[in-house]
Parts: C-alpha cells; structure tokens; sequence
C-alpha cells in the first residue's frame, strides 16, 4: 500500500464526518442557538471572557489541544503495524474525540464556561463534582509536567531552538496589542506570521555567537524558566498573550503538516510496516503490553482525549463568540487534529521497520529483535546526528518526514536543517499546549478551592487568579524541576482516557436533559462504554504487569497507587451517573427539555 491512499480516503471520510455528523450533533442532538448570548458576551470582562473571531479562536483551540499526543503517540503505536492505529484515528476521532469535544464545550458554556467539575457538579451531583475537580487536578498536573519535559530536552543546548520560540512571545503580544487597538485581523496575521517565519530562519544565524552561547540553556535552568513563562502566560489578559500566540502558532502547525500531505502527494512514498506485527498480542520494546486495550491508550489526542475537556472547559468556552462555533472549533478542530496524527503514523511506518525499532530502542534491546537497519546509517549522515537509541516518538518523527522528502533529489542538501525544523515545530506544538493547560490549571484551583475560600471563585479577582497561576506553576514547576516522575507517559496515557471517559458522562447527562430523542445519548453512551471498560483493562495491567511489579523496569509503588486512586474515582463518578441517568429516565422527556431550558 502507498501513503497517498490513505491520506485520500482519510480526509474523505473526515469532511464527510464534519459535514454530516458534525451537522446532526450542532443542529439535532445540541440544539445551538444562536438568538442566546454566549458567556463571552454576557461576562465579558476583557480579561477572560473576551467575544473572539470564529477563527482566532479556532487557532486558539486547535493549538491548545494538538500539544505531544498527535504527534508521539501515532508513532509509538506505530509497532502494532500501521492498520490498528489508522483504524482507531479514525474511528475513534469520529465516533469519540469529535463528539467529547462538542458536548464539553457546550456543557461548560451553558453554565457560564465553568470547569468540567463544576457542570459535573451540576448536573450529577457534589460527590461526582468533587471527585471530577480531584481527578483533574491530578491530570493537569502531571500533564503540564508531561510536557514540559518533552520541551525541556528540545531546547536543552539548543540555541536556535531557544530563540525561535522564545521570540514568538513579543511578536504575540504585539499582535495581541494591534488586534485589540484596530480590530485588524488581517494585517496582525500576516504581519505576525512574516516575524514568527523570520524569527525560525534567523535562528541558525546565532549559533556560534556570544547571543547563541547565552541562549545554550541547561535543562535545570529551563526547568525554571517554563513554569516561570506559564505564570504570566495564565496570569494576563487572555487576547494580551495566549490568544494571539497560540492563533499564529497554528499557521505554523498546520503549514508543516500541509507540506508533509503535498511531500507524500509527491513522492508517493509506500508503507513499509505490515498491517499488523508480531507484537500485537504484547511483548513489544516500546509498548509492552497487547493492541488491545494499549492502542487506545498510546493514541489518546488525534483519537479521544480527556485533556481537551480541559481547554473545552477551560479558555475556549469564555471566548466563543456565537453557539453555531461549536462545530468549527470544538468538532472541526478535532477532525483536523485527527489528520495532524494520521500524517504522523505515515512519516514512522514510511521508514523501513528495522529503522524504526532502532530508533526507539535501546541498543540492548535492539539486538535482541533480529532485525538490521536499511537506511539509519544514511539518514545519520545526511542529518548529522547519531539516531540509534533516540527513543520517545519527537525524533521518529522528525526522521520520517525527513526521510519522505529526501526523495525529492534537491532536497538532500537541506536535510539536516529540516530535520532541527521539525523538532523546532514539535517544541511550538507542545508549548502552546503548556500556555492553555496552566491557564486551565488556575481555573481549576479557582474552583476547588473557591469552595473554602469563595473569594477565590471569582476569575475577576486579581489576587485570586496570581495566587491560582503562581500554585498551578510550582507544582509542576516542582516536578518538572525534580525530575521525580517515573513512566509518566503511561501514567498520563490512562488517566488521560478516564479524562475523556468524564468528559463523555458529563456529556450524556446533558444530552439526555436537553434532546428532543432520547437515543440521541447513543453518540455520547458508545464511545464511553467502550472507553471505560478499555481504560479499566489498561490501568489494571499496568498496576499488575509494571508498576507493582518489582520485576518490572517500570515498578513505581507511588504510580501503582495513584492509578488505582484515579480507577476508584472514575468508579464512583460512573456509578454516582449511573443513579442520575436512571432517576432522569423516569421523567418524561418532554419536561426534561422544559426544565433543561428554565435552568439553562
């Protein structure tokens, strides 16, 4: 098989999804409205809830969501073969992620964009609310710490990474000043773009300089300077910094990805991996465990992500400017996130799969697979890096798409710089997540702890939101900077899809109090049977097969606790809906609908 089949047949289904299903769910199961305000323009305080252009603010979302999991996590699943993870992309971005992301967003925005814990607490009831708000406390946390180590080692001794990304933060406040001034959206955009492109081509030119030698950052060093960027990137004005960063960062994003679709029209690279491998029943060097509950889990955004329920109950629901947007932005930027990993999965399984392995296995374990590499002594040379060993999916990446466009004869000369592009794509990509989740963060402490001090509730208050941002920042500042995080990316794999699994009983509580039909819960009720049970399944191994045991490289008693404590609370939450569902089924819909819209 060739790439360029399944990028065809993949953004056809795709567009037919958004303009199919993402019509039924925006017109028949949501019923928007536009003659009602949205909370941007009936709390609009310049600050938080700012009424934003559909598209800045589809920029926005986009960039917010699509942070590491598009990109690694299609590559890493990559060693069950290529079918298991197109298949689960799809299917799972179409069925799933799109319609969590659709619900969460509306749901928040009918009480006022409030965390996903307080519409829990709404609509199930306080104990489901407080174990939602505990549950993403913990998520966000180890999520922010996530993926600020990937970024840490990006830009670690990396002078022209550093300054590349770090000159996107005055250029997105000037564009952020402009825009508020003048209204001109065309102009901020291109006049921004042009400075962030000129920004990335200045960025060889320091190296070897006195500039370049201060940019060359330790990793403690960074480990201090991100936490310290995402308090004020939490704390401003949201049009000031966070808006207009993440807007033009997704130009940047999306171009990339453009060029890798037009790469593989061109040179029509084949898939070299098999539909399925020899690991798909487990014992794999990069997931250990089988295809089944694990590529569910390894793919979480491009698929289904709970972290989105974050941005969607977080920033996005304060800046949409009218209801109809919740397809564009919440169920359109889904779709587009979904083709942002398939377009991963091909760059890893274009390269041979001896290639592959040896990339994202230690030596060691390398050896012990029998297999040889084809081209990784070449692509080394071309790019000037020793790529064996280079575990964790950024690098693959990075290599695979090299790889397609070295194809193109001329292209060979320019392999080197586009492989630090790619890697200087990856780290934008990760920040821009890193921007919203702390703002997220500091709504979500506003919350839980408003409880015990209601002042702190109020997002208008100044000292409340410092004190938020500044205890978001430390903690996974803290752990950022200590290092202390074992296996989090498995960690962060299965509470990230019990993430969605909330999302998604959220989701079909409201559906089930505003929908003219009662099946139309089916849309939000499949993907959460099938998530949950497969969420269960992959925490239990993984507590059982690697974090209890001692065996195991990856024995963490602490990670072996804080799963179960994640699993306990997705139990009550799944039983606590359960005995709401059914006391709402005894209702008749009629004045559900009735009581639904008095409420709203």
């Amino acid at each position: 098989m060739n790439a360029v089949t399944v990028v065809i047949g993949s953004i056809c289904i795709l567009l037919i999804a958004y303009r199919l299903y993402g019509t039924f769910m925006a017109a028949k199961v949501l019923k928007l409205n536009e003659s009602i305000p949205t909370p941007a323009h009936t709390l609009e305080d310049g600050k938080d809830y700012v009424p934003t252009n559909k598209w800045v603010t589809f920029g926005h979302h986009f960039a917010a969501i699509a942070a590491a999991g598009p990109l690694v996590g299609p590559i890493l699943a990559a060693q069950f073969g290529y079918l298991p993870g197109l298949l689960w992309l799809l299917i799972g971005a179409v069925v799933g992620g799109a319609v969590h992301d659709a619900v969460v967003l509306f749901a928040s925005m009918r009480q006022d964009g409030k965390s996903l814990s307080e519409v829990a607490k709404k609509e199930l009831g306080p104990v489901a609310g407080f174990c939602t708000g505990l549950a993403m406390l913990f998520i966000i946390t180890i999520t922010m710490a996530g993926l600020s180590m990937v970024v840490l080692h990006a830009l670690e001794n990396n002078p022209w990474g550093t300054f590349a990304v770090g000159i996107t933060i005055p250029i997105a406040m000037g564009v952020g000043i402009y825009h508020k001034l003048t209204g001109n959206l065309k102009w901020a955009t291109i006049v921004g773009f042009i400075l962030i492109m000129a920004g990335i081509f200045l960025g060889p030119q320091i190296q070897n300089t006195a500039f370049g030698d201060f940019l060359s950052l330790e990793a403690s060093t960074l480990a201090l300077i991100l936490p310290i960027y995402a308090f004020f990137a939490a704390a401003l004005p949201v049009w000031l910094l966070l808006a207009p960063r993440d807007y033009l960062s997704t130009f940047m994003k999306i171009g990339v990805f453009i060029a890798l679709i037009i790469g593989v029209f061109v040179v029509n690279p084949d898939i070299q991996f098999p539909a399925f491998t020899e690991f798909i029943n487990g014992g794999g060097p990069i997931v250990a465990g089988p295809v089944w509950p694990f590529i569910s889990i390894t793919i979480a955004c491009g698929a289904i992500s709970g972290f989105h329920a974050f941005v969607g109950s977080g920033t996005t629901p304060k800046m949409l400017n009218r209801w109809s947007d919740i397809k564009p932005v919440a169920f359109g930027a889904m779709l587009v996130e979904c083709l942002v990993a398939i377009m991963a999965l091909i760059a890893a399984v274009a390269l041979q799969p001896g290639d592959y392995f040896a990339i994202n296995s230690s030596p060691e374990v390398f050896e012990t697979l029998g297999m040889q590499t084809v081209h990784l002594g070449e692509l080394s040379k071309e790019i000037g890096m020793d790529l064996e060993g280079r575990t964790g999916g950024a690098v693959t990446l990075a290599v695979g798409m090299t790889y397609i466009f070295t194809a193109i004869p001329w292209f060979e000369n320019l392999a080197s710089y586009f492989f630090q592009f790619v890697i200087l794509f990856e780290a934008v990509f990760i920040l821009t997540a890193i921007d919203s989740g702390t703002r997220v963060a500091r709504y979500l402490i506003q919350d839980f702890f408003g409880e015990f001090y209601k002042p702190l509730k109020r997002v208008d208050w100044l000292p409340g939101n410092l004190f938020a941002s500044a205890l978001a920042c430390f903690v996974w500042g803290y752990l950022l900077y200590s290092g202390d995080i074992s296996s989090i990316w498995a960690l962060f794999g299965v509470s990230n899809q019990l993430m969605a699994s909330i999302g998604l009983i959220v989701g079909t509580t409201v559906i089930l109090k505003i929908a003219d039909k009662r099946w139309y819960i089916l849309t939000c009720l499949i993907p959460l049977a099938y998530l949950y049970i497969t969420v269960n399944v992959a925490g239990y191994w993984m507590v059982k097969n690697v974090y209890l045991n001692s065996a195991s490289a990856g024995y963490s008693v602490i990670n072996g606790v804080l799963s179960i404590i994640m699993l306990v609370l997705g139990l009550i939450i799944i039983v606590t809906s359960i005995k709401k569902w059914t006391e709402l089924w005894k209702i008749p819909q009629a004045e559900l609908v009735a009581q639904s819209t008095k409420s709203a």
